[in-house]
């Protein structure tokens, strides 16, 4: 149920300006030069999703002052980014651009659903390995994809991104390879050269503008981006039936799924970089959910916090929403003003773009820590990668996340033992017929059944008397208390006492639910204090021995 309070907390809010009379400049600052930086990208992006470039300068324009206004964090920067091309691209492929606008507003209203719900802080639960397997394998994925582009060829449809750029890379057609190859280097020295003279320079821009000139005025014959549209679309509401939304809805739960976990990483990662303070991952995806159904709604592609755009946009100064929001203002002023230029724009120039990008995105230090970490963290680092390039993004995360659980559950069960302890001086007649065990670690399914084998395997001939110590045991789930049921029940079975002392509160509740206390001898046998439980258990052990049962 959604309390008045938490709607209002997902809502925009004054405070949310509070700061912009004192850094209007800064952000204003900020929003231009993030703008420069986002319109090379919107455009390579909706041209390597397969829906456009004129849907990638909408979906910045529109979902980026959308994500921003509703969004959770002061200085994310929204659009169009390379995961969601590279996912979008297949759904394109199979389904045909129709679907684009349906599939997108889909997404958006299952985001913002999962942002009402309360599951934005499910993100704390992705590894880090994990996601830097998704970035590597995002950062592959997004070069591959610009290797056809690049010798000046289109990849097959529906294939996959490796097999495309392998074919085109080993037989290309060197009439037009050529040209296009030039135009790449050209605009990739650029971009890795400028800002080497001075760090404020947008490399991609003057890149792209200095390549779009050059072959302008050779008349180089290499592909353009075309006509754009000088306004914004009009809005319309896509055609959703139940036929057209029924084979859809796969691709938009992964689209949706995608959306999430990119926008709560990027709004993560800008809260260690600003000094505005947390963010708020519900709001956030409320916000991005927004953002994607008024993306879909004005013709453009599914929308996501995009963290290079949000890491130039801090660096850059910002510090509220008006600098995404001045970002969106001015992609707006190129639809509108500078639509003829822009449809002049090479093909390969963004190619190269998106290459030097996906360069950008990899860090060799991260790499390098992971694989120097464990074999588990590495093994699960590699698998993420090679499973996001050769299958399925969403797959990758998912497949990332269940192997590192496996591995942690496994280091957790290794760490769950049972341990023999000396029972306290001084030495009473009889201690030889007692056993007192300490469980440490966990008792969860990983690890009961070898706990149980170690208990009731033990050589008990002697014995008359059991305590188990449950004051060290740190978690406890159904399979655990049940198999503590079974033991019990054994070592009762064979005529042995079971005292269990120091139960954790939490642990008591569970203990009952699944009958442990029902199998002790009696209900005083449930003791808390050390001295108590070995007590009762000299008392019982200096007794006649109980028959056992059959």
């Amino acid at each position: 149920m959604i309390t008045a309070r938490r709607a209002a907390r997902l809502l925009p809010q004054r405070s949310d300006y509070a700061d912009v009379g004192r850094s209007w400049r800064r952000d204003a600052l900020a929003g231009v030069t993030v703008g420069v930086v986002a319109m090379p990208l919107a455009l390579a992006f909706g041209i390597s999703s397969g829906v456009g470039a004129a849907a990638g300068l909408v979906t910045a324009v529109v979902a980026g002052v959308v994500a921003a206004v509703f969004g959770g964090s002061h200085v994310q920067v929204s659009g169009p980014t390379g995961a969601m091309a590279v996912v979008l691209a297949p759904i394109v492929a199979a389904y045909g651009i129709g679907s684009v606008a349906l599939v997108t507003v889909l997404a958006g209203l299952i985001v913002l659903a999962a942002g009402i719900t309360g599951l934005g802080r499910a993100v704390t639960f992705i590894p880090w390995p994990v996601i830097e397997g998704f970035t590597l394998g995002i950062a592959t994925i997004i070069f591959l994809q610009q290797v056809p582009a690049a010798f000046g060829q289109t990849g097959q449809e529906g294939q996959r991104p490796l097999i495309a750029a392998w074919r085109v890379a080993t037989s290309p057609d060197w009439s037009t390879a050529g040209w296009s190859l030039g135009v790449v280097a050209l605009a990739a020295a650029l971009m890795i050269g400028l800002p080497r003279l001075h760090r404020s320079i947008p490399g991609s821009l003057l890149a792209v503008v200095a390549a779009t000139i050059l072959v302008g005025v050779l008349a180089v014959p290499v592909a353009r981006i075309g006509a754009l549209p000088s306004h914004l679309p009009t809005p319309v509401l896509p055609h959703a039936d139940l036929g057209a939304i029924q084979p859809l809805l796969g691709a938009a739960l992964a689209i949706a799924a995608l959306a999430a976990i990119e926008s709560l990483l990027s709004a993560r990662v800008a809260a260690t970089m600003s000094p505005t303070g947390p963010y708020d991952p519900d709001r956030e995806l409320v916000g991005q959910g927004l953002a994607s159904v008024a993306s879909g709604v004005f013709g453009g592609m599914p929308a996501t916090g995009a963290i290079a755009r949000t890491a130039v946009n801090v660096r850059s100064g910002a510090r509220t929403r008006l600098a995404s929001i001045v970002h969106s203002v001015l992609l707006l002023g190129v639809v509108y003003l500078a639509t003829g230029p822009v449809s002049a724009i090479p093909l390969a120039a963004l190619s190269a773009v998106l290459m030097v990008t996906s360069f950008r995105m990899i860090s060799a230090g991260t790499i390098s820590k992971i694989m120097r970490s464990t074999r588990s963290d590495a093994l699960t680092f590699v698998l993420t990668a090679v499973v996001t390039v050769c299958f399925d993004l969403v797959e990758a995360v998912e497949i990332g996340v269940l192997v590192a659980a496996f591995f942690a559950l496994r280091t957790v069960a290794r760490r769950s033992s049972v341990h023999r302890e000396e029972l306290p001086a001084p030495p009473q007649p009889g201690d030889q017929h007692i056993a007192l065990l300490r469980l440490d670690g966990a008792m969860f399914f990983g690890a009961a059944e070898r706990i149980s084998n170690v208990i009731t395997d033990a050589d008990h001939h002697d014995i008359r008397v059991v305590v188990i110590r449950m004051s060290q045991l740190g978690m406890l789930d159904a399979t655990g208390a049940h198999t503590l049921a079974r033991i019990v029940d054994d070592l009762e079975a064979r005529g042995i006492t079971v005292i269990v002392k120091g139960v954790q509160p939490d642990h008591l509740p569970l203990l009952t639910a699944v009958g442990v206390l029902e199998s002790l001898r009696h209900e005083n046998h449930l003791i808390d204090s050390l001295d108590d439980a070995v007590a009762h258990a000299r008392a019982h052990a200096v007794a006649p021995p109980r028959a056992t049962r059959n």
